[in-house]
């Protein structure tokens, strides 16, 4: 994925030539060319950038580029270029852009990169705008641009007196060449108006109202519906077809054979659509599908049980993989003081959307237009056109808000069905919807993963060595999707003798990213035994994180990812110390005696740092139950939206949660996911909520990063440290239960 964002005169500041009320952010044209046409038309909207546009009242419109998926990013990115604006936001309207990198840039939603991405690139769109108004102002005015000045959507000349809105100039800006992107001048923090304040989401009036906002509401004329058949077994491939008893239904338009993406080998055909006038009807008629499937080629046992047999036995010999060596680590385990060896495991995980996978695909003349909740949609554009035969420039590409994502919506698998099912109905929009079992049985999930860890520690209870055996799933020795396990693992880069190592075992299971993905599950696992290391250290896990932080400096970034500084760590561990009045560990004296247990963990993923301290309650010796808790995060020098930041918090430790408590697990049956509903994966109820997620920002000086994911990690072990705290047992399996 691109982390950075490319501007220039030409190819950043593009403007669309369609003028009206309705936005068409999707015309690369040359400015010049644009404003002749605009200025042609008296009363016609100024479009100054592929991001602008002024009417005549001075409503200002900006383009959303990115997908929504709940992160707030339709309203922070464009409170962004407001603020360069010098825009009113009371007068700020925003639309969704189509999706089209060649015009705005990178619009993914995933790693919490839309942020640090887009946070100087948006800026300078707005800078750009403004000076362009400014500089018509100056022509018109026959003052120099230097001597005007802006405030609120209006340019003011301080020497004579005059004011006027933006949208006097807005036509004649649009003529104007555009200003060296590189060298527009930004605004001092200290003059900020709209960042770093509250701002309720743009959307949320609509989603209270229940107007259809959601790729599943997407509703066209003389649209079809499509139910799907998958494989059941992954990898499994249609032998056999018989389909004529759901021809023969009413309203039945079409069946299509096509790949589901999702595993069959060597492209073979492993789902069949049927395509009705109404969804109700496609999914009754497909229970009446006559399938014959093929076993996968790859053969084995695919099961959970197995799994986990053969990665018992594995954990007990030595990796296959070097990761990370560091030192000596076996010599320095052998010559320690005291050593502590423990066994972590965690299973695979579905994404759970509440909105189901779906997709509306309109295939005529050679063309595909898509409305498609995709958190990538560069990348489905591209999967799309090769399974189609068709130009990526073929494909027009819609971008409806999306009703969850968590990584799920990055695999474009649903885009690719429904451009094939399309394809083989031309002419006609046709809306490709999962139901629940589908979504849950056919996704992309998170790989479960077993771990041996162990600690040596010298003789003032320092860590002098760590080690880990990793096993997980992979092929020719390369992880699979998010299998992956960082050689910097904290606390890898200050210990002085580390070796990390993997081993991987095959799987059919497509696998994929999570919300915070694989740190959702080191972190438990590491935070986890670290807490076990304190208790044999003599201290608890906050100050043993501090004697391992040591001084604060930057350690040297991994060749993907963030650099990591020990002060920052630190000032968010004693913040959230201080806001929860930690004292050492137990919430109540007696903690085992009452039931209450208090715990710890921290984090650093996706460039934030976060700690996080959790009380807890065991109801009846067998039922955890989480009551508060605390959140310090460190995301950089400026959070955008306070409102949504706060909510982005609160909604990760909720998600932490629920893979901790709620009974979150898929497990794998003869190479089938056995669970179907919310009934055998349910969500965290709200009754399990936690009655306050206190959530504190402690500012740095870097430049403000994502919130989208690294809140979540910190909270599943501070939940498996307070049932320490509470009960004296140590819970090393996911999910977390007492009986």
């Amino acid at each position: 994925m691109s982390t950075r964002v490319h501007l220039d005169r030409r190819g950043f500041l593009t403007v669309s030539l369609l003028g009206g009320t309705a936005l068409a952010f999707d015309a690369c044209v040359p400015l010049s060319a644009q404003g002749a046409e605009q200025g042609a038309g008296q009363g016609a909207p100024g479009v100054l950038n592929a991001f602008v546009r002024i009417a005549p009242d001075n409503a200002i419109t900006i383009g959303a580029k990115n997908p929504e998926i709940g992160q707030g990013i339709r309203t922070m990115l464009p409170m962004l270029i407001a603020e360069e604006l010098d825009a009113d936001w009371a007068q700020v309207r925003i639309a969704q852009t189509l999706a089209d990198d060649a015009v705005y840039g990178p619009q993914v939603a995933g790693g919490s990169r839309a942020t640090p991405v887009n946070w100087l690139p948006m800026r300078r769109v707005g800078a750009a705008a403004r000076q362009m108004i400014l500089n018509a102002a100056a022509a018109e005015w026959g003052v120099e641009a230097a001597t005007l000045t802006t405030e609120r959507g209006h340019v003011v000349a301080a020497a004579s007196g005059r004011r006027a809105p933006y949208a006097a100039f807005a036509v004649r800006a649009a003529a104007l060449p555009a200003p060296d992107m590189a060298t527009v001048p930004l605004k001092a923090a200290r003059d900020f108006r709209i960042i770093g304040t509250a701002q309720p989401g743009v959307d949320t009036p609509a989603i209270v109202a229940g107007k259809p906002l959601f790729g599943i509401d997407t509703d066209l004329p003389n649209m079809v519906h499509a139910a799907i058949a998958i494989s059941p077994v992954f990898g499994g491939t249609i032998t056999a077809l018989d389909d004529a008893a759901v021809r023969a239904i009413p309203g039945v338009v079409a069946v299509v054979r096509l790949n589901s993406g999702l595993a069959a080998a060597n492209g073979a055909d492993d789902a069949v659509a049927v395509v009705a006038d109404s969804w109700w009807t496609a999914a009754q008629a497909r229970q009446k599908l006559a399938i014959a499937w093929a076993p996968p080629a790859a053969g084995g046992d695919h099961a959970t049980a197995s799994y986990e047999r053969t990665a018992a036995t594995l954990l007990d010999g030595e990796p296959r993989h070097d990761l990370a060596r560091i030192g000596d680590a076996a010599a320095a385990l052998k010559g320690a003081h005291r050593v502590v060896t423990a066994r972590y495991d965690y299973p695979f995980l579905a994404h759970a959307t509440l909105e189901p996978q779906n997709c509306t695909a309109l295939f005529a003349d050679g063309k595909l237009e898509l409305w498609a909740p995709s958190q990538a949609p560069a990348a489905g554009r591209k999967a799309t056109a090769r399974a189609l035969g068709i130009a990526p420039e073929a494909i027009t590409i819609h971008m409806p808000r999306i009703g969850g994502g968590f990584g799920r919506r990055l695999m474009n698998d649903y885009m690719v069905q429904a451009a094939l099912i399309a394809k083989a109905v031309p002419g006609r929009p046709v809306k490709l919807l999962y139901d629940r079992t589908d979504d849950i049985r056919h996704d992309c999930y998170r790989p479960a993963g077993w771990h041996r860890l162990t600690a040596g520690l010298d003789a003032k209870g320092a860590i002098a060595a760590i080690t880990d055996h990793f096993v997980s799933f992979g092929h020719d020795g390369e992880p699979a999707i998010a299998a992956e396990m960082s050689p910097f693992e904290f606390p890898a880069q200050l210990v002085p003798a580390v070796h990390y190592g993997a081993t991987y075992m095959p799987t059919t299971m497509p696998t994929g990213w999570l919300r915070a993905p694989t740190s959702n599950a080191m972190a438990f696992t590491f935070q986890g035994f670290l807490d076990e290391v304190a208790l044999a250290a003599g201290c608890d896990l906050p100050e043993l994180l501090r004697r391992t932080l040591g001084e604060p400096r930057t350690l040297p970034p991994p060749e993907r990812g963030a650099a990591f500084d020990t002060g920052r760590a630190r000032r968010v561990i004693d913040a959230v110390c201080t806001r929860a009045g930690w004292r050492g560990g137990r919430a109540t004296p007696g903690g085992a005696k009452t039931g209450k247990g208090r715990g710890f963990g921290f984090y650093f993923s996706h460039a934030g740092y976060f700690a996080e301290v959790v009380d807890i309650t065991v109801v009846d010796k067998t039922t955890i139950r989480v009551d508060k808790v605390w959140v310090a995060g460190d995301v950089g020098s400026h959070v955008i939206n306070p409102l949504n930041a706060v909510h982005q918090v609160q909604g990760s430790v909720i998600d932490g949660i629920a893979q901790a408590l709620a009974g979150q697990k898929i497990d794998v049956v003869a190479g089938a996911v056995a669970q179907e509903n919310f009934g055998d994966f349910p969500l965290l109820r709200i009754d399990a909520a936690p009655r306050a997620v206190d959530v504190t920002f402690v500012p740095s000086d870097a430049a403000p990063t994502g919130l989208g994911e690294p809140a979540l990690p910190p909270v599943i072990p501070a939940i498996a440290n307070a049932v320490f705290d509470a009960t004296g047992r140590r819970l090393r399996s996911l999910p977390l239960r007492l009986a």
